[in-house]
């Protein structure tokens, strides 16, 4: 199972980047295999519409079964709901403490967005 983190860091140290559309990478972590690859998401740093469905479908082409990011938008939670992403908020401040949250069960999945469209 592969989890998308969202973040600026390149490594589990990094912080857990609040945001899910403008987040400048992602983390993709295979609970399976216990590595890692990062995925570049910096063209929707400075989008003018759009950053979460665009961030959205990137991280459901790469197979994540989940997401863990400090907040979520209405549009991007619409898209991955429909591609089968589970996701969930959390607080961490890093993400190795997101991770060791949601290898304990100690995250709640989402049932909608938590936050409203271009959040900043």
């Amino acid at each position: 199972m592969k989890i998308a983190f969202t973040t600026a860091g390149n490594d589990l140290s990094a912080p857990l980047d609040s945001r899910f559309g403008r987040a400048p990478k992602f983390l993709i972590y295979d609970l399976d295999a216990g590595t890692f690859t990062l995925a570049d998401n910096r063209q929707n740093l400075n989008a003018a519409q759009g950053a979460g469905i665009q961030s959205a479908q990137n991280i459901a082409r790469l197979g994540v079964s989940a997401l863990v990011s400090g907040h979520c938008g209405p549009k991007a939670f619409r898209v991955l709901q429909a591609a089968g992403i589970k996701i969930y908020n959390s607080s961490a401040t890093t993400v190795q403490m997101a991770l060791d949250l949601f290898r304990a069960g100690k995250l709640q999945e989402a049932s909608s967005a938590d936050v409203e469209g271009h959040w900043a």
